[in-house]
Order: C-alpha cells, then sequence, then structure tokens
C-alpha cells in the first residue's frame, strides 16, 4: 500500500516514527544483503556440497501451539508484511503500546547548552486512585460465611459486610480454573478456552486450556497505565503441562499483568507443606519452620508487598490478587482452631441447614418466602447414621471450620495493614468464591481426598477412624462428607460441578468507604456473574480497556459492569441473561419483563463425587425455575410451563454457539489422555538430570503408572566424601498422600511404593553397594492384574537390577506391589530428580534428612524408559481426572 494512500488521520500519527521505521528498514537490508553474501561466499568454498541445497528452508515454527501465521493476521498484519486497516485504527502503535512510551521531542545539538532536554513520559498519580484488593476464596458456598448465616466465626469478613455492600444473586461458573480465568479476563470460560479445568482440555476453542492473546485479563491493562500488580496464591489456570521452571511462562502471571507472583499453581495445596513459586523460581516457604501455615504465608506476603508498595511508591496505586488454598481440601488448621469447633457440629448437617437458612432469614439474606430445599436423595439423613460415623462426620466439619477461621483472622490482618497505611478507605475490596461448597468428599469424606478423584468412591470407615485424632493436620489429606456441602450451600441444593444454584450461587463482599455512599446493611439483590468482576473493577477505576495489546485485537468484555448497584440498591438488572455448562451440567439464566427463569439440568445425574461414566446427552432432563418467586429452586415447574423451558434451551443452545461451548464430550479418561497425547506425549526414553530436573508437575512426569517401565539411576559412589555410605532419594514422583520413590539408603538401593497413605510397598536391594560403585541401578516395573481391593487399584511387580561394566546386571531385590493409583497421586506434588520436595513418599527419609542428593556428585542422571508398544496410552489407560 502506498503512503499516499494511508488517510490522513493514519499519516500524522505515523510521521513522528519515520525516522525510526526508515532506520530500522535500512538495517534490516543491510542484514539481509550481508546474509546473502554469506551464503554466496559458502557455496563458493565448499565444493563437495555444491549438489546440495546452499539456502535452508525457514519453516513456520509451532511455539506453544500458536504458529506464527493466524498470530499475524489477528495482529491485523498478514505473512505478506502488508494489511488493510480500519481508518481509525493506528496502523503505527496501540493505546496499549503507547502507556510509559514516549518520542523524543527535544533538541539534539553537538553542545547542552544548545540542546532541549525532554524526558520520557511515565505515569504520575496524585495518590487518590483507587487500588485493588480482590480475594477469590476457595470452595466456599453461599452459607459458608458468618455475613451469609454461616456457622463459623468470620467476623473480619462480617466486619467488611457490615459497612459495605453483600450480594445475594451473585454466580460462577461452578468449577475453579474457569472461574478464575473468567474473573480476570471478564468473559465467559468456553471464551477464554477454560471450558472446564485445564487438564480435561480439548482441542476446540472453548476448551484447548490455553487463553488466548485475544483476551488478556484486566492486569495488563492496569500494569501498562502504573498499576502495580501483585499475584499472592492460587493461580491454577495455568496449564500443569507448563509448570516447571524452565518455561515457557506463556500463561504464568507474569505474563498475565502482574508485576509479581507469589503463587501455587494447582488445584490445592499442602496447607503445611506446600510447593510455591516465588516468579520463575520453585520454592518450599516452610523448611526450618515448624508452625508454618499457607494462610498465614499468604497474608504476610500480602502485607510484605502492600507496605512495600507505599512506602516507596506512596502515590502509586496496586492491584492486589489474593486467592488462598482454603477453602479447598486439604482442610487443614492450626489444632487450637480446630478445638475452637469441638462439638459445634454434632447435631449433623439437616440441624445446620435448619440454623442456617433461620439466619439467613434473619438477616434478610434470602427472601422470606424463600422455602429450603429438601435434602437430595444421594445424601443420607444424619439420623441414619451410626453413632461412630457421625462422630467421624462432625470432626470432619470441625477441621473445615477451624481452617475457615483461620484464614478469616488472615484476611482482617491484611485490611489491618491497609487501615495502617492510610489505603483503606480508597480501596476497592472485593471477596468471592470460585464455586459452591465441593461435594467431592463423596458419602463418607475421606482422609485422602486422592480416594475420590482415582475412581474409588468410598473411604471405608476403618481408614478415616485411623486419622481422627489427626484430622485437619498434616498427616491427612482430608476432604468431608458431601452432606457438610450441601449445608455449606444452603438454602441451595447440589454442589461444585452442578449448575444448579448450589453449585454456582456465591458470596460476593464489595467494601469501598470512598466509592459508596449509605454504607451498611446494604443487600444487593441484582444478578451478577463473575465476569462482571473484571468489567467492574475498569469501571470502578475510571478505565477503559485497550483495543489493542500486544498488537492483538482484544476480544470485548462480556461482563456487566455492578458499579451501577453501588450506590442504587434498587437498580434494575443490567445482567439479564448467562449461559452455564460445566462437565455437561447445563443451565441457561434468562430475565425479561422483570421475571427470571432458569431452566437446567444435571447431565447423566452425575454427582460430583462419580468420576466415571459416559450419558447421552439427549436424554438428559431439563427442569425449570422461576427464580423470581422461587430463590432457592426449590420447585421444578417445566411440566407445567414446558414451552418455556424449550424456550430457555434453544436459547442455551444460542449461547452455545457464540461462546464455544460445542462440541460436549463428557469422557473426562478421554479427556484427560486426549490433552495428556497433546501437551505431554509419552516418550519412550526421557533423561533428567541433577541437579536441575525439579518441581515438575506430575501431569508433565512419564507417565509410568500401570505400565511396563525401567527406572535407571546412574551413580558414582566413589564421590562421595571419605566413602561415606550414601543416604538420599535418586528419583520421586507424589507426596506423603500417594506416590513412588527411588532412594539410597546406606548405600542400599529401595524402591517404595506408597498407595493413599494407607499402603506402602518396599522393596528392597540385598546388600549395600560398595563405596567404589560406578553403574546403574535400574528398577524394572511390570504392571499386574487387578488388587484384591478392585479396581481400580492395580498390582505390579519390582526388579532391582545393578549394572556395572565389569560384573554386567545382577537382580539384587524383587517384591510386590499390591496396589496402585491409577490416575494421579496429588493436585501439587511434583516430580523430582535428586530430592523429593514438598513431603516425602517415604517415611525412610524426612524433606531435609537423607534427601538431597542434588549436589553429592554421586548422581548424574536418571533415565526413564516406557515400552510404549505394550503400553497403553488410551483414556482408559490413563483414566481418572484431576478436578479442581
Amino acid at each position: 500500500m502506498a503512503a499516499e494512500s494511508l488517510p490522513s488521520s493514519v499519516l500524522s500519527r505515523c510521521r513522528g516514527h519515520a525516522w525510526h521505521t526508515m532506520m530500522i528498514m535500512i538495517l534490516i537490508v543491510l542484514m539481509m544483503f550481508a546474509s546473502s553474501s554469506m551464503r554466496l561466499v559458502n557455496a563458493q568454498t565448499s565444493s563437495s556440497t555444491s549438489n546440495m541445497m546452499v539456502e535452508s528452508e525457514v519453516e513456520d515454527v509451532d511455539i506453544d501451539g500458536v504458529s506464527p501465521a493466524p498470530f499475524a493476521e489477528e495482529s491485523g498484519l498478514s505473512s505478506g508484511g502488508s494489511s488493510e486497516q480500519d481508518d481509525d485504527v493506528d496502523v503505527c502503535t496501540s493505546k496499549y503500546q503507547q502507556a510509559g512510551v514516549s518520542e523524543f521531542r527535544g533538541k539534539i545539538e553537538p553542545k547542552f547548552e544548545d540542546s532541549v532536554e525532554d524526558w520520557p513520559d511515565a505515569p504520575v498519580f496524585t495518590g487518590n486512585e483507587t487500588n485493588v484488593l480482590l480475594i477469590v476464596l476457595d470452595d466456599v458456598g453461599f452459607a459458608h460465611l458468618q455475613p451469609y448465616g454461616g456457622v463459623t466465626n468470620t467476623s473480619r469478613m462480617q466486619s467488611l459486610a457490615d459497612s459495605g455492600l453483600i450480594y445475594n444473586n451473585f454466580h460462577t461458573t461452578a468449577l475453579c480454573s474457569p472461574s478464575r480465568a473468567a474473573i480476570l479476563s471478564s468473559r465467559n470460560h468456553h471464551s477464554v478456552s477454560l471450558g472446564s479445568h485445564a487438564l480435561s482440555a480439548m482441542g476446540f476453542p472453548g476448551y484447548n486450556g490455553r487463553i488466548p492473546y485475544s483476551a488478556q485479563e484486566v492486569t495488563k491493562t492496569l500494569q501498562a497505565l502504573g498499576w502495580t500488580t501483585y499475584a499472592i496464591g492460587k493461580f491454577d489456570h495455568v496449564p500443569l503441562f507448563q509448570v516447571h521452571q524452565q518455561g515457557p511462562f506463556t500463561y504464568w502471571p507474569t505474563s498475565d499483568g502482574f508485576d509479581h507472583m507469589y503463587c501455587f499453581m494447582a488445584a490445592d495445596a499442602n496447607n503445611f507443606s506446600p510447593v510455591m513459586w516465588d516468579g520463575h523460581t520453585p520454592i518450599e516457604p516452610f523448611l526450618n519452620k515448624p508452625n508454618y501455615h499457607l494462610s498465614e504465608d499468604l497474608a504476610d506476603k500480602a502485607i510484605e508487598q502492600i507496605t512495600g508498595h507505599v512506602s516507596i511508591n506512596p502515590d502509586r496505586p496496586f492491584f492486589v490478587y489474593w486467592a488462598p488454598g482454603g477453602m479447598h481440601a486439604p482442610h487443614h488448621a492450626p489444632p487450637e482452631y480446630i478445638e475452637m469447633y469441638r462439638g459445634v457440629f454434632d447435631d449433623g448437617w439437616d440441624a445446620a441447614r435448619e440454623k442456617i437458612f433461620a439466619r439467613q432469614k434473619e438477616r434478610g439474606i434470602i427472601p422470606p418466602n424463600t422455602v429450603l430445599t429438601d435434602r437430595i436423595g444421594e445424601i443420607p439423613s444424619w439420623e441414619s447414621q451410626t453413632p461412630e460415623d457421625r462422630r467421624m462426620f462432625a470432626r470432619q466439619m470441625e477441621a473445615f471450620a477451624g481452617q475457615l477461621h483461620h484464614l478469616d483472622e488472615q484476611i482482617g490482618r491484611i485490611v489491618d495493614t491497609l487501615e495502617r497505611t492510610n489505603k483503606l478507605d480508597n480501596t476497592l475490596i472485593m471477596i468471592t468464591s470460585d464455586n459452591g461448597s465441593s461435594g467431592e468428599g463423596g458419602l463418607a469424606g475421606s482422609h485422602n481426598e486422592m480416594a475420590v478423584l482415582n475412581g474409588r468412591g468410598l473411604t471405608p470407615m476403618s481408614e478415616n477412624m485411623k486419622h481422627f485424632d489427626e484430622w485437619g493436620s498434616e498427616a491427612t489429606n482430608n476432604h468431608f462428607h458431601a452432606g457438610w456441602a450441601m449445608a455449606g450451600n444452603t438454602p441451595f441444593k447440589y454442589f461444585k460441578q452442578i449448575v444448579h444454584r448450589g453449585g454456582q450461587a456465591d458470596p460476593l463482599i464489595v467494601h469501598w468507604p470512598r466509592g459508596i455512599k449509605n454504607r451498611g446493611n446494604g443487600i444487593r439483590q441484582q444478578y451478577g456473574h463473575i465476569i462482571d468482576i473484571g468489567t467492574t473493577i475498569m469501571d470502578a477505576l475510571n478505565l477503559e480497556p485497550f483495543e489493542y495489546i500486544d498488537g492483538v485485537k482484544q476480544q470485548p468484555f462480556e461482563g456487566t459492569s455492578l458499579e451501577y448497584t453501588f450506590n442504587d440498591p434498587n437498580a434494575t438488572d443490567q445482567h439479564t441473561r448467562q449461559y452455564y455448562e460445566q462437565f455437561g451440567n447445563r443451565a441457561m439464566y434468562l430475565m425479561e419483563d422483570g421475571v427470571a427463569l432458569k431452566a437446567v439440568t444435571i447431565h447423566g445425574n452425575r454427582m460430583p463425587w462419580q468420576i466415571a461414566g459416559t450419558f447421552p446427552f439427549e436424554e438428559d432432563v431439563w427442569e425449570l425455575y422461576n427464580i423470581t418467586e422461587d430463590f432457592s429452586e426449590s420447585r421444578n415447574i417445566a411440566a407445567e410451563y414446558p414451552d418455556l423451558r424449550d424456550k430457555l434451551v434453544d436459547e442455551w443452545d444460542k449461547d452455545a454457539w457464540k461462546y464455544n461451548v460445542y462440541p460436549l464430550y463428557d469422557n473426562l479418561a478421554a479427556r484427560v489422555a486426549g490433552a495428556y497425547s497433546i501437551y505431554a506425549p509419552a516418550r519412550a526414553e526421557s533423561t533428567y538430570y541433577t541437579p536441575g530436573a525439579i518441581r515438575i508437575a506430575e501431569a508433565y512426569s512419564p507417565v509410568v503408572k500401570n505400565k511396563l517401565h525401567n527406572v535407571t539411576a546412574v551413580l558414582n559412589l566413589t564421590a562421595s566424601p571419605n566413602g561415606e555410605p550414601v543416604s538420599g532419594v535418586l528419583v520421586a514422583c507424589g507426596g506423603l498422600y500417594g506416590g513412588w520413590t527411588f532412594f539410597l539408603r546406606d548405600n542400599t538401593p529401595v524402591y517404595e511404593y506408597n498407595a493413599y497413605n494407607e499402603d506402602r510397598y518396599k522393596i528392597t536391594g540385598d546388600s549395600p553397594l560398595p563405596a567404589s560403585f560406578v553403574g546403574n541401578v535400574t528398577v524394572v516395573y511390570t504392571p499386574g492384574d487387578f488388587a484384591e481391593t478392585g479396581p481400580p487399584d492395580k498390582t505390579g511387580t519390582v526388579q532391582i537390577v545393578v549394572t556395572t561394566e565389569q560384573d554386567g546386571s545382577k537382580v539384587v531385590g524383587t517384591g510386590q506391589v499390591g496396589r496402585t493409583m491409577p490416575s494421579t497421586f496429588s493436585l501439587s506434588e511434583t516430580f523430582d530428580v535428586g530430592v523429593d520436595t514438598g513431603t516425602p513418599v517415604s517415611n525412610s527419609y524426612t524433606r531435609l534428612e537423607n534427601n538431597d542428593l542434588r549436589y553429592a556428585n554421586v548422581l548424574d542422571r536418571v533415565v526413564i524408559s516406557l515400552a510404549l508398544p505394550d503400553a497403553d496410552y488410551t483414556a482408559s489407560g490413563i483414566g481418572g481426572s484431576q478436578i479442581g
């Protein structure tokens, strides 16, 4: 396109770049000339290759699944280097790119006194700009918090509610990763490719698990305009296949507009021994801290960052995204907090629902005509439980309440810091959750939540009772009975994953003294959704979204700002239409003429503790509720108004096409297997070198579960000082709650398999390796049949083989693995070579003793070999799912 053909408005914007652009073009031409000349010289001086191709073809390289050509098209630039654009689009730069960047407008002469200085532009702040503290709780249901009628003491959040606003009609996506992607992008979860958890991704726009460049989070805008941005806590919409220190970091907080990150990037965390990331550096903050707790650490980090910020840049605004591990399982709390609730829940979940419901009505949180929904048939009555069962189930809720109480106090510490630094009045605080309370603990609860996620179903009461006294400590990876989740979602029915209100109606507390008038007792009943949060923040800060970010045109926000409700409790609803879909569960909310209707279906009537099975979508039964008259979804009116039901189903279908919801596919095991095959394909042989091969997400580690495989450690024990016996880890995957480890104990090789922290199988070499040993030690694992405990548990046979150049190979140990974990050992523990980070897989060593061999020079590398032709890497072979 000739310059003369450009619109004059565009030309005027580009002239300032003309000299700079011309110089770059000259440099490029010179480089091309030099490159061509070099190729000519090479061709002339290499007669032996005269018949070979001189110039190599440069192919498009697919980086992280995004090829250059589509990206260029998104940017408005074709691969040919020219494009046509609308007259009002700045082809030189974008508003985002201009932030903090400016041309030199001064004058340069040979002498300083004849020159005119012009300093680069920088954001100028007055100190009156609004700060943001966005708190995203985990698995906290509508009724868990004290302001919403909850039994647990959450007085610090109650205080914020008392002087702020409470929303009783706010909703989420019903699952963690999708909600967390939606809240920061202000777009529907399928619009940003997080239709479900990233590990159950599919190769379709709504499900590939990668937030597109065209849907950047609001923090990118805030960062560009000068807000300092902090991500603290859970950030699990990063694909686990990329959670390691070598990158790429495309979807990490540091690429999503956050200047600082202190995070765990998994569905949950061990609150006593979390594996964290400080920037791109893996850390273990609990080491040498016997009283460590994650919630306190995250609060400490927020306080550290806020006080540092206001001390160094007091006028610059900040944005803090604070996402604790609570209240996702495991429900870990300091023991004194659990004891505070001893006996409080002895009356059971039915009585708790009645008590909470009465409080909700008394406080006006729910409409006066609200009906408490019936206990669903899958949940037994409290009265039907044996005395021993009741004792165990009450203990499960005591641990949950203790953790929530403790978490509330940490939020209070952050708020106190805002007040101490004179930032409270002008900080917009928003507190919400990512989904309803979780029923993933099943119909018995479990001392180890991985039991349900591996498809085992009920944890035997005998196993749970072994951990009664230590419930809520690090000895447990505990989850509660789904009956308690039902109580936490009062007055609604159902749970997280399900898109009835029990799964997606959540608390929202807003506190902003400078922006909200007539504060206190401010219950807001307008409909809201988690995609509204980002838009609300932008409106409250009086900011407009950038049309382009990093050269990529941005998708419009899909949320509706809630700012219109801040000072008008009677404002007419503006968010009047919202679809839902999660694991095939679907719903459509539609408000017309002041009447809100909702059609909803549970796909295959599958409950959250049932992770297996596929069901025909066309056989799903859609229900219909008049939300205006029936706040709790207690009365299904589909039979009375089938035409209205069918209308909403049709409207859902329209939105499904609009927002990339299709195709629907409910085989979670196949989806997980498909994601593995693309993002972490099995390799016949993988080699890991010390000391750098650590903190690799289990999802990105070799897929050895129930597969024929070898694990070989290449050793040189002569490097041990003075010939001292060596004790330490060669390679490990998982942790206290399940995994496998291969280690040396006083030069003796040992393989141990830890099944659910219930059964441990240890195979030990028949004698120590000599101090002069230089060679290989190999574990040969052969999968067996189903275990005595039945599917999905399987068995295995292990041989330990020692190989040296002089003596060849010799079997030094043989043993059986009586049961295995087919899907996943942990949602957060990792694969490590030369050390076992996080919690130890084996009780034979600790994190700090007889563990770390990375710098001992005795272990060079570990090689893992898989018998790929005989291995089953299909859906049934990998199995299970990881749900956040």
